[in-house]
C-alpha cells in the first residue's frame, strides 16, 4: 500500500534514523539503550514509526471541513493583530488564554446543533471498517505525534540549538490551545454528538441524563490549527500537506460522531490564534 499524500516524506527521514540507529546500536550498543530500557516512553516518532498510517480519507471526502476550517484562518489573523497592538509581543500566556477563549463565537442555537447532528448521524451510516481504522488513527495521532512529527522532519534542515527551541515552541502552542480549549468547553457545556445519540457510539457506555464529554470548541481541531499555524510559519512550502493533515484529523472527529461541524470551526480559530500567538512572543 502506497503511503498517503503528506507522510511519505516523514517516513522517509523515520526510516534513515532506524537504519542509523540500528548501525550504531551494533557498534556501541551500551550508549543506545531502548526507551523500555531507559524507562522513557517512546517518543511521537518512535510511536507513529510502530503503527504507521492505514489508508487514509480521500480529498474528496475532508474537502468540506478543509475548507471550512481554512476559513478560520482569516479571521484569527485579524484577531490577533487586535491583541498584538494592545499587548505586543510579550508572553502573558493566562492574559491571552483569557483574552482568546472570549474570541470564541457563541455555541450555535440548538435548533443549528440538531441540524448538524443530523448531519453527523446521515455520515454514521456510511462507516466502514477501513473509514474507523483511518478514523481511529487520526484521532490517536493527530492529538500531538503527528505535529510532533512533522517538526521532527524539519529539525533535521537545522542547527541543533534551534530545532530544540522549536520543539519546545511547538509544545507550548499545543498545551495552551488545549488548555484554552478546555476552559471554554467546560463554560459551555455542548454535549458531544455521541453523548446526544448514545447509537453513534454504543462503545462508550453513555449513561442515561449524561451531559459530557463536552465537545465544543473541539481539542482535536485547537491543536491541529495552533501546530499548522505555527509549523507552516517555519516551512511555508509544506504548508499544504500541514492543511491536508488538519483536514483529515477534522473529518475524523466528523466520522466517529466525537463532534460537530460548529465544534471543529470553532476549535480551529481559537487555534488558530494560539498559533499566531505562540510565533510572535517566540519572534518569528
Amino acid at each position: 500500500m502506497n503511503a498517503p499524500r503528506g507522510i511519505t516524506w516523514p517516513y522517509a527521514v523515520i526510516a534513515l534514523l532506524a537504519v542509523a540507529a540500528v548501525a550504531v546500536g551494533l557498534l556501541r550498543p551500551q550508549l543506545i539503550p531502548t526507551a523500555a530500557a531507559s524507562g522513557k516512553k517512546p517518543g511521537a516518532t518512535r510511536r507513529v514509526e510502530q503503527n504507521p498510517p492505514p489508508k487514509l480519507f480521500t480529498d474528496a471526502e475532508i474537502a468540506a471541513i478543509g475548507k471550512q476550517a481554512a476559513a478560520q484562518r482569516a479571521k484569527a489573523d485579524a484577531l490577533f493583530a487586535r491583541w498584538k497592538t494592545a499587548h505586543g509581543t510579550a508572553r502573558d500566556d493566562k492574559a491571552f488564554a483569557a483574552w482568546a477563549a472570549r474570541q470564541v463565537p457563541a455555541p450555535p442555537s440548538a435548533k443549528r446543533r440538531t441540524a448538524e447532528l443530523h448531519q453527523v448521524q446521515a455520515l454514521a451510516r456510511t462507516r466502514t471498517a477501513a473509514g474507523k481504522k483511518a478514523a481511529t488513527w487520526l484521532e490517536l495521532y493527530g492529538k500531538q505525534d503527528i505535529w510532533k512529527l512533522y517538526l521532527h522532519d524539519q529539525r533535521e534542515l537545522m542547527p541543533a540549538a534551534r530545532g530544540e527551541a522549536e520543539k519546545g515552541r511547538l509544545k507550548a502552542a499545543l498545551k495552551l490551545a488545549k488548555t484554552i480549549t478546555d476552559q471554554v468547553a467546560a463554560k459551555d457545556k455542548q454535549s458531544a454528538p455521541f453523548v446526544l445519540d448514545p447509537t453513534l457510539r454504543p462503545e462508550k457506555h453513555i449513561e442515561p441524563g449524561a451531559k459530557g464529554p463536552y465537545s465544543y470548541p473541539s481539542r482535536h481541531a485547537s491543536r491541529s490549527a495552533a501546530a499548522v499555524t505555527f509549523l507552516a510559519a517555519l516551512s511555508p512550502h509544506r504548508a499544504q500537506d500541514y492543511q491536508w493533515m488538519r483536514a483529515e484529523v477534522l473529518y475524523s472527529r466528523l466520522y466517529m460522531a466525537g463532534h460537530l461541524p460548529s465544534d471543529l470551526t470553532a476549535g480551529t480559530l481559537l487555534g488558530d490564534l494560539t498559533g499566531d500567538y505562540e510565533l510572535a512572543v517566540s519572534g518569528h
